[in-house]
């Protein structure tokens, strides 16, 4: 999926050399992922496989219930988030060691309220928030996560997990933590009776710097008539029709509740942004949309420390023209002083993203479905899951 105007995508600069391959086109070997429940290279074009998991359950009690070997000066952890002090370990390790783009210019930094946010969706298991630490220094080097999540496929919904934050420290990257990681994850998922999961791989090839990606929000004025305010609670049910109507026409998406809206879509300061569209007759909920903050470290310049980038989420459009829709969501963001405004071209994303003028990025972002294999792969219009 082409990520629009691309800040430092999600690819193995965090971690060892083994995540998902950037193109899919020739056969290649991979050692690790050839050992699991993913799609294969064999398998490409192949019509015959049907459509649906590639493995069934097997009883819990056949599940490992210990932790996976980790070499000898490591232990696991479970990242206690509500811990203030964890919480700061965790920023600084990412901060410091996490998806970076090729040129080494960007890294992501993602703030401790984001961390939180993203790590306590409804139904959230700590477990699955995990850490390795060196056992002498007691210094945390790796992460992992996962946060569980309804997404329906066509007519069935799952709960899967949501695998993220996949991070290894930069001097141990020739260590093979990254599959004995994703095997632990997948383990203390599986214990809770999940048995698919979905996250996404990427490799960034661009080269613009703070100036270039200011373009991407260079609007001066609004055509809309429409009146724009923050969203609240009272709204949610609201939000969440509108959500759930507009979700149900893709093949892939989340199958959000009520709870979920609430925590995915109120807003949360430097966190979260949400807006809505309300008729000035019927006071009527008919259009909203959304955006996250996800700032980059500018890496090595004297001028520039911090790019702010705003990040499409999810924005639903009945009444008021979706182009119309985002023009007033690229004002806001650059009102509250965004550098950069980002979407993918997931969802109906496409109407809008050449007539706003974004630039396209030249990197790509893949989704998978962990032990879940599709006839065919999805077009962007198709998919509505955003992972963050």
């Amino acid at each position: 999926m082409a990520d629009n105007n691309a800040l430092p995508e999600k690819h193995d600069s965090s971690a060892d050399s083994n995540l998902p391959s950037e193109s899919l086109s020739h056969v290649k070997k991979h050692k690790f992922w050839e050992t699991q429940p993913v799609g294969q290279f064999k398998d490409l074009g192949d019509s015959s496989l049907p459509e649906g998991p590639t493995e069934q359950p097997t009883p819990l009690s056949e599940v490992k219930q210990e932790p996976y070997n980790l070499p000898t000066p490591y232990e696991w952890i479970t990242c206690d988030m509500d811990s203030g002090e964890m919480c700061n370990e965790v920023y600084a390790l990412l901060s410091n060691n996490y998806v970076e783009d090729v040129d080494s210019m960007f890294r992501f930094n993602y703030s401790k309220e984001f961390l939180y946010w993203a790590l306590h969706p409804p139904g959230y298991y700590r477990s699955w928030h995990i850490g390795v630490r060196v056992k002498n220094s007691k210094k945390l080097v790796a992460f992992i996560t996962g946060v569980p999540a309804k997404i329906r496929v066509r007519d069935t919904v799952f709960v899967m997990a949501e695998i993220n934050f996949l991070c290894v420290h930069k001097k141990l990257r020739s260590k093979r933590l990254t599959p004995v990681m994703i095997k632990e994850v997948t383990r203390r998922v599986q214990l809770e009776n999940i048995w698919q999961a979905a996250y996404t791989a990427g490799v960034d090839q661009w080269k613009n710097d703070k100036e270039q990606d200011n373009k991407a929000v260079q609007v001066t004025r609004s055509n809309s008539d429409s009146r724009v305010s923050k969203d609240g609670t009272h709204d949610v049910p609201a939000v969440s029709r509108l959500l759930k109507n507009y979700l149900k026409k893709l093949i892939v998406a989340p199958d959000f509740d009520e709870d979920d809206v609430e925590h995915w879509l109120l807003p949360k300061e430097i966190v979260v942004d949400s807006y809505l569209v309300e008729s000035p007759e019927t006071h009527e909920i008919t259009d909203f949309c959304s955006f996250y903050t996800l700032p980059s470290s500018i890496l090595g310049n004297q001028n520039h420390s911090t790019l702010k980038a705003a990040y499409s989420f999810y924005n639903v459009s009945t009444k008021t023209p979706l182009i119309q829709l985002m023009n007033d969501a690229l004002i806001v963001a650059k009102k509250n002083d965004f550098d950069v405004f980002n979407a993918l071209d997931v969802m109906n994303n496409e109407t809008f993203l050449k007539e706003l003028k974004f630039v396209p990025g030249d990197g790509k972002l893949h989704y998978y479905l962990d032990n879940y294999h599709l006839k065919q792969a999805l077009r962007p219009s198709e998919l509505g899951l955003v992972l963050l």
